[in-house]
């Protein structure tokens, strides 16, 4: 009986962590130590760089380490009491000229087309702007007219609603999903930094100069980002929230906050009234016989 329990509070532990891990996608974890679970396309090509990356670093180090290993064990006083006077090796030379820039020349076909795809706007469906401001983020729609002000929330308020404090904020942004979103991104005062990590969004705000970037958020969830910039005494408490919800779900957000869209069909034409003969094109004029 006792062992059952033992392994039923186990099993609910575990389950109470994958709850929690599951729930804290789009923001970090503590005793993280990889990135962020990605929710657009450019964030997993991002992510499977930098595993590539790591397992590169990975092998040179150990390599190196190796090599230094055998020197020391080959060629120290005891194993080696007449040393080599030779002073180069063509073939050692070239390898280590050679390799280098293999490396090199892998590690740039891999990123080349990675940092193309960030900078290239594709064609978008919804144009976000984003303001910094000491400290505070404006969010706004043009096309439908919205403007929010999305501030820190408070501690007690963050506890009490079970959101993560230094991340949630009062006003959190929504974007549909599978939309591409074009963001614009300003300051009205010093340099401030739009980032996202599960998005792979990270954008400067720089006063007097208007920034790209642009994300396609695959699936819902909320999403946390933070300022990437030092920009102040209160540089730790700009985060950013964002809600990734469906199209309709945001449409009828964007009417709560008092927006719409405009819509690009044409108005139907009226119905003539009963008994009323239909409107028709006026006829063309006869063409005038000149006079002498």
């Amino acid at each position: 009986m006792k062992r059952g329990a033992l392994v039923a509070g186990i099993a609910t532990i575990v389950m109470s962590f994958a709850s929690a891990a599951q729930a804290m996608v789009g923001a970090p974890t503590p005793g993280g130590v990889n990135l962020q679970q990605p929710a657009t396309e450019i964030m997993r090509e991002i992510r499977d760089f930098h595993t590539l990356l790591v397992w590169l670093i990975v092998a040179i180090s150990v390599f190196v380490l190796a090599l230094l290993l055998w020197v020391m064990i080959r060629f120290n006083r005891r194993m080696n009491p007449t040393p080599k006077k030779f002073t180069h090796n063509m073939l050692v030379e070239v390898i280590w000229t050679i390799v280098p820039v293999l490396i090199l020349v892998g590690i740039a076909w891999k990123s080349f087309p990675l940092i193309y795809a960030q900078e290239r706007i594709p064609q978008a469906e919804l144009t976000l702007k984003v303001t910094g401001n000491s400290w505070f983020w404006n969010f706004e729609y043009p096309d439908a007219g919205v403007t929010i002000a999305a501030n820190l929330l408070p501690e007690e308020d963050a506890r009490a609603q079970g959101r993560p404090y230094l991340l949630a904020t009062t006003e959190p942004l929504l974007v549909p999903v599978g939309v591409t979103v074009r963001v614009l991104v300003t300051s009205n005062d010093v340099i401030h930094a739009f980032a996202v990590p599960a998005f792979g969004v990270k954008e400067d705000a720089i006063q007097g100069r208007v920034n790209e970037t642009w994300f396609n958020v695959e699936r819902e969830g909320v999403f946390y980002g933070q300022c990437s910039e030092l920009c102040g005494v209160n540089h730790a408490y700009m985060p950013i929230e964002i809600h990734a919800v469906s199209r309709a779900e945001f449409d009828a957000w964007i009417a709560a906050q008092g927006g719409s869209f405009a819509s690009a069909e044409p108005a139907p034409a009226a119905a003539p009234a009963e008994g009323e003969a239909p409107a028709t094109e006026p006829a063309a004029a006869p063409p005038t016989t000149p006079t002498r």
